[in-house]
């Protein structure tokens, strides 16, 4: 451990309880009638210990730090800022991560609630399920004391960690959604409603040529997708949308679409796929890939007369690059659902998402 603290000025990105927010719903007699308070104050309790821990240990290291609330989080907070501490779960960290748009401030998660190894063998749903799993946080605040004075001194575990790129393209704007660390939900804003849209993989005009030779077989879009059954399908229909669109001042030639009927679509980052990625029966992927993943929710593909090669599209891989994946939402109503149900962005019929991994990849501390 070094003597001289490796970071200047540290922000702390503090949770909100749901015994705080449901606080507030009782004072205007909203709250509902089921809660179990005694619960609900127990685990306020036990994260506000954890933040008081946290930010004792700063002021005996003489690191200069400010505190905000994460719904509070805007950017100005991260002005000479060199480090972020969120502090609550993997849900606080998502949020924070999203102000850092250029992936210049490393982030550093503290679970402030962690589950016992008690209640981690515990077979039967008897543990409290409100705590966070942990999986972007270096520490906890069991172990906190001993892990983050060296990281403050330039030690740790510093990752870079690949982001999605996501930008709708409406009628008369394009909008370059916050980098997403784990997922992106597009779907119907209700879950019993069909999600209606075009996939297709872009690829950039060049030298004024559409078409022919840009892509691969049915669905590949070129080198820029991959699945196991490449290899059966490199001489499949080579049919093309012959669709050209413009985003972010450049041409892309739209190829290989197919017209979807589903639930939605999950897309995620290497770090995202042990989530909602896997628990939807995605691939696992190493947490250092820099490639996406892409999985069609509950496909109906009855009456398609290639069903098999259809369903082979279900679940892929999107490889970095400059290329897209593409979607032309068909639906009167849509919503892209970001790292999770606080941060949305709504559809309408005929916007366009681009999708990459080309946001800039954020650095974050994990645990050794």
């Amino acid at each position: 451990m070094g003597t001289n603290p490796a970071f200047r000025r540290l922000l702390v990105v503090v949770k909100q309880t749901a015994y705080e927010e449901y606080s507030q719903l009782r004072a205007r007699g909203q709250a509902p009638k089921a809660l179990r308070w005694k619960r609900l104050e127990s685990r306020y309790k036990t994260h506000q210990q954890c933040v008081n821990d946290l930010m004792d240990i700063l002021r005996r290291h003489d690191l200069p730090f400010s505190c905000v609330n994460r719904v509070e989080l805007d950017r100005q907070h991260l002005s000479d800022v060199d480090l972020v501490i969120a502090v609550g779960g993997d849900g606080t960290v998502l949020s924070a991560a999203h102000f850092l748009d250029h992936g210049t401030i490393p982030i550093l998660g503290v679970n402030s609630d962690p589950s016992s190894e008690e209640e981690k063998i515990v077979k039967t749903k008897k543990g409290d399920e409100r705590r966070s799993h942990g999986a972007l946080c270096a520490c906890t605040s069991i172990n906190m004391k001993g892990k983050l004075p060296r990281i403050l001194h330039g030690g740790g575990t510093l990752s870079e960690r690949t982001r999605i790129q996501c930008i709708v393209k409406s009628t008369f704007s394009e909008t370059r959604l916050v980098p997403v660390l784990n997922d992106l939900l597009i779907a119907n804003p209700s879950p019993a409603a069909v999600s209606r849209f075009r996939m297709g993989w872009s690829n950039p005009v060049v030298h004024g040529e559409v078409g022919g030779g840009i892509g691969g077989g049915l669905g590949l879009g070129g080198s820029s997708i991959s699945d196991p059954n490449n290899s059966q399908r490199s001489n499949s229909n080579n049919s093309h949308y012959g669709t050209v669109t413009r985003v972010g001042g450049k041409l892309y030639d739209i190829q290989n679409s197919l017209n979807v009927w589903s639930s939605g679509m999950w897309v995620s980052t290497a770090t995202g796929a042990s989530a909602a990625m896997a628990a939807a029966g995605g691939k696992p992927m190493d947490v250092s890939s820099t490639d996406l993943q892409y999985l069609i929710r509950e496909h109906m593909i009855e009456n398609a007369p290639n069903k098999e090669e259809v369903q082979c599209l279900n679940n892929g891989i999107l490889e970095q690059g400059d290329h897209y994946l593409h979607l032309r939402w068909n639906s009167q109503f849509g919503t892209i659902f970001v790292d999770g149900s606080h941060l949305t962005h709504k559809l309408e019929l005929g916007d366009e998402v681009f999708i990459n991994g080309n946001a800039p990849p954020l650095a974050l501390f994990t645990s050794d």
